[in-house]
């Protein structure tokens, strides 16, 4: 078994990039606990891919209650015997509401915002998974829930780009960069155990990683 030197990972990422799999995986490696986003909680979520001017504020205000309530579970003495993988850290929230609210709206959320977050833990290690606009819809579309298949080319590819954006500058956290458009994490043992090698050596700075697809041996 690698050894893991981090006690709170995130993995991050826009729509159908593979952060929900990729936290149970190593979870399931590690023994750890999962945090994980519920977003058929979410009541306006549906009515957000249909109708977002009407419903951004109520969709986007209900995600922040449930992802700061999810991050209030970290306690800090379990932080330091017991391993926690979310797949969202709180600053994505802000990240969705500077796409979809308008001036009016963004003002109002970033009050609440404000309020809310100002004492959440920092990460040990972000994993950042990036893939192209058709890979990203590939994937949305396999995994086939319902709500989700309205989402709009132009809504998928401002939310990549403004991942791409924020995380040029991030540095509050040890960050690895994957580039997830060859390798599959559902399926493939070989590609989930490289990256695993990449995640357990990055303890400071931020790396790059740009994998090929492994050939899985032959029996």
């Amino acid at each position: 078994m690698k050894n893991l030197p981090h006690r709170y990972i995130v993995v991050e990422g826009p729509i159908g990039v593979g952060k929900t799999h990729l936290v149970k995986r190593l979870a399931e490696s590690f023994s750890g606990n999962t945090l994980l986003e519920a977003p058929e909680q979410n009541p306006f979520l549906e009515k957000f891919y249909l109708y977002p001017k009407q419903s951004a504020l109520p969709t986007q205000l209900s995600f922040l209650m449930q992802r700061v309530k999810l991050a209030k579970t970290l306690q800090q003495d379990d932080l330091f015997t017991a391993l926690h993988i979310a797949d969202f850290m709180i600053e994505k929230d802000r990240l969705f509401a500077q796409i979809a609210l308008d001036d009016d709206e963004l003002a109002l959320y970033n009050m609440v915002y404000d309020n809310l977050t100002l004492h959440h833990r920092t990460p040990d290690l972000v994993i950042y998974l990036q893939a192209s606009l058709p890979v990203l819809k590939s994937r949305i579309s396999q995994r086939g829930i319902a709500y989700e298949q309205h989402v709009e080319d132009a809504y998928l590819k401002r939310l990549a780009d403004t991942y791409a954006d924020f995380f040029h500058y991030y540095d509050a956290s040890p960050l690895l960069i994957v580039n997830a458009e060859q390798i599959d994490l559902v399926h493939s043992e070989a590609d989930y155990q490289q990256l695993l090698d990449q995640i357990c050596t990055l303890q400071s700075g931020r790396q790059y990683y740009n994998p090929l697809p492994v050939k899985e041996p032959k029996t």
